[in-house]
């Protein structure tokens, strides 16, 4: 008898969470506020957008190719003995 009261309270409270997030969620003052702060984010980045500064490139020649390996000494490569059990 306990256990279907403690489970009846339980699902009661769960049911009365959903209901009253949906309705604030849904309520008029949420929707305001929500497309207040969505205007408000394009002004913002539209702003903010102008005053980026310019940098300059400074990268060239920073990758140099490294052509240290020689290719007179061309070892061959053994997969197969590598593998193979010794």
């Amino acid at each position: 008898m306990l256990k279907k009261i403690i489970l009846l309270s339980v699902f009661i409270l769960t049911v009365l969470f959903f209901y009253f997030v949906i309705l604030h969620y849904l309520s008029g003052t949420n929707i305001k506020k929500i497309n207040l702060n969505r205007s408000n984010i394009e002004e913002n980045l539209a702003k903010k957008s102008l005053n980026l500064p310019f940098l300059d490139n400074d990268t060239n020649d920073v990758i140099e190719f490294n052509s240290g390996f020689d290719l007179e000494n061309k070892t061959k490569r053994k997969f197969w003995d590598l593998i193979k059990r010794k």
